[in-house]
């Protein structure tokens, strides 16, 4: 009992991270670098999250469209063509 609690804290603690505008990252704040180069345009580097949401929302509608064609039995079924017998 007391092994699963523990688990679960130490899970917790190395897997949390913190939500941003972007993801989910291991930092509260993204280090993101701002400046503007020579010719005047502005650029932005940020630091990689964990977790993008844009990708997120991408997969989760994917898993979602598979789990309803797959309860729907949405799949497609091939028709078989009858098989014509000549009868004299």
């Amino acid at each position: 009992m007391y092994k699963n609690i523990i688990f679960l804290i130490i899970t917790l603690i190395l897997f949390s991270g913190c939500l941003n505008k972007r993801g989910i990252s291991g930092s509260y704040y993204n280090d993101c670098r701002e400046y503007y180069d020579a010719r005047g345009y502005y650029h932005k580097n940020c630091d990689e999250n964990l977790v993008e949401f844009s990708d997120l929302k991408k997969d989760v509608s994917d898993a979602y469209d598979a789990t309803t064609g797959f309860i729907t039995f949405t799949q497609e079924v091939e028709e078989k063509e009858p098989e014509h017998k000549l009868v004299w």
